[in-house]
């Protein structure tokens, strides 16, 4: 018992019962994604079971007419054209049956893309803090899953629908020759679903709590096969570790599923004996009648006891569908949640469009940021500034504060205290939309889109269509011309191994890829947060030589660890503790004999 009185069970029913306001939002889903799909799927449902119960109707009458024929006495008039006619309605039974699953795999494919899009669709739009959040990418992966692994429910659901149909009209025909005969069957029915109903729950409650470890097991597999670990596999004998990590966790999920399995098995094989009992309780009420004389003839017995088999049936089937509706509908709480989640971080209603052009430039004032679960501040009273035309360059050790200042201004994030400007109106009330078309960034971890060349570099800005000159045009200013010459392909060649005739690039390849997104842009800030890492120090000033030459009368904001490519910014701004303590061009900063004149001194050092 726990602490508020209620049981497990109870627990298990209450949110069993929660979980069905789901459903709605499912049914909403199913007919944006197919109206006309949804609606003749519930015409041939409902027309279906009536040709079933003409098909019972036709049957009961031909038996008649056989048992008269074998008593020797004349058969009832149109005998042949009953059983012509149980023909014709098996037959149209069959495409009634045909004609369902071909709507129902339509509106599957319907659905599945609909929320497939939505899904990405709100994982777009969200903060970037959700995705730092362990919490939030167990919900993700449980939504991801849900939207495309609940395809079960839809067909449940169509299903019980018919099925309720069913029941009702081969119950109406007990109901109509006896009420009591209903009785048993619903006794029979009752424990089974109560008791498939709770093992639905407790399946849910695995699944739930085994997420977390099925992400790892997701993580080790990626891993023990991966290109980009294969060395250090080899090197530092890794995969006997990793496949044991495997082992175990797989292991122990395996154990949950098996004792659940266990359970389900012994309980569920008492409960079908029930079942069973309630059915024949119900057919040897109907035997008893037929031998009291209380039917007229033989096809009467025939039409009663097809509809004990048919109610029983049904009632079982309806019953299981709705526990099967209930499990999906608990499995679709994380993708419900995870649709109501909203971004902090957005615009304004009738947000400022961005300036065109920027006039001022963009400005920190005591600027405090921490991230959000942290208490630590990783800029404190920041300020600073950068106009138009101005070449800034970001320098300090690692954790300092730099790539935060780049996701500060281009809003990513919010900060903490203080305010970011831009022609001296705060950032919030810029739509964000509109203000990252003027920014063009890339990042130390860029991504390597397993596309074509040309694609990769278009993605660059997707909203206008480029032309093969304005891509190739992007390649000569990133020097990834030089890059594309090599392959075969040229800009149609397809980048990365997970498609046919993929070709990998090395990392200083692929950086020169996504510094011609940023060319292909054409914005008003352009910002580089130490994208050239993967190359050596020639490439590297070679790249900045050509930023700096390609960056004029734009601004830019450059971060990187090597002195000798910084030293060409109009100002190097020096962060330290999340505050900015030195600032000045290289000569003054020298001059000044501080933190940028030992850094770089230590630096030199090393080429010496």
């Amino acid at each position: 018992m726990s602490g508020n009185g209620k049981t497990g069970s109870q627990h298990a029913w209450g949110d069993r019962v929660r979980a069905l306001r789901n459903v709605p939002l499912v049914l909403k889903l199913l007919w944006e994604a197919g109206r006309s799909v949804v609606t003749w799927g519930l015409v041939l449902r409902v027309i279906q079971p009536v040709v079933t119960l003409g098909i019972g109707l036709v049957a009961a009458r031909i038996v008649y007419g056989v048992a008269l024929a074998l008593e020797h006495k004349p058969e009832f008039p149109h005998f042949w054209w009953y059983v012509a006619g149980e023909v014709s309605l098996a037959l149209l039974n069959n495409g009634l049956n045909r004609l369902i699953d071909y709507t129902d795999q339509m509106l599957s494919d319907r659905y599945t893309n609909s929320v497939s899009v939505r899904v990405m669709e709100q994982a777009a739009q969200l903060d970037l803090t959700t995705y730092e959040d362990p919490a939030y990418y167990d919900r993700l992966e449980r939504a991801r899953v849900q939207a495309t692994d609940r395809l079960a429910m839809i067909q449940q659901m169509g299903r019980l629908f018919q099925q309720v149909i069913m029941t009702l009209i081969w119950s109406g025909v007990l109901i109509y020759r006896s009420p009591l005969m209903i009785v048993p069957l619903l006794a029979g029915v009752l424990p089974s679903f109560v008791g498939e109903t709770h093992f639905a729950f407790l399946g849910y409650e695995k699944n739930f709590n085994q997420t977390p470890r099925k992400r790892i097991m997701d993580y080790l597999r990626q891993v023990g096969g991966s290109k980009e670990a294969a060395k250090e596999l080899k090197l530092f004998n890794l995969s006997e570790y990793l496949t044991n990590r495997f082992r175990g966790l797989s292991q122990g999920i395996y154990e949950e599923n098996v004792a659940l399995a266990n359970k389900r098995l012994i309980w569920g094989g008492l409960l079908s004996f029930i079942s069973i009992m309630g059915y024949y309780g119900a057919y040897l009420f109907a035997i008893w009648e037929a031998l009291s004389g209380k039917y007229p003839n033989i096809g009467t017995f025939t039409l009663i006891t097809l509809a004990i088999q048919q109610a029983s049936s049904n009632f079982q089937q309806a019953f299981s569908t709705a526990s099967g509706i209930a499990d999906q509908a608990l499995f679709l709480t994380d993708l419900i949640a995870f649709f109501d989640i909203k971004p902090v971080v957005k615009s304004k209603p009738n947000a400022m469009p961005a300036p065109r052009p920027i006039q001022r430039g963009f400005e920190f004032r005591n600027v405090s940021f921490a991230y959000p679960g942290t208490e630590r501040m990783v800029l404190k009273n920041f300020n600073f500034s950068i106009e138009p035309g101005q070449r800034i360059a970001l320098i300090g050790e690692n954790g300092q504060g730099k790539t935060t200042v780049v996701k500060l201004i281009t809003r990513l994030y919010d900060p903490t205290e203080g305010e970011i400007l831009l022609d001296g109106v705060n950032l919030r009330e810029y739509s964000i939309e509109d203000l990252h078309r003027e920014m063009g960034v890339i990042f130390q971890d860029f991504m390597r889109y397993e596309m074509t060349v040309k694609e990769n570099i278009g993605v660059g800005r997707v909203d206008v269509a480029h032309t093969e000159e304005e891509i190739r045009a992007a390649a000569q200013k990133s020097l990834a011309a030089d890059v594309v010459k090599k392959l075969a392909g040229g800009y149609d060649q397809m980048l990365g191994r997970r498609f046919v005739s993929g070709v990998d690039l090395s990392g200083g390849e692929w950086q020169r890829i996504a510094l011609a997104r940023a060319y292909l842009r054409d914005a008003q800030l352009l910002i580089l947060d130490e994208p050239t890492a993967a190359l050596d120090a020639k490439s590297e000033l070679e790249v900045f030589e050509r930023f700096a030459e390609l960056t004029s009368g734009k601004m830019a904001l450059l971060i990187s660890h090597r002195f000798s490519t910084v030293r060409m910014a109009d100002r190097i701004v020096v962060l330290a503790d999340g505050q900015l303590v030195e600032e000045g061009s290289h000569q003054q900063l020298m001059a000044l004999g501080g933190r940028y004149a030992e850094m770089f001194e230590m630096q030199a050092a090393s080429y010496r």
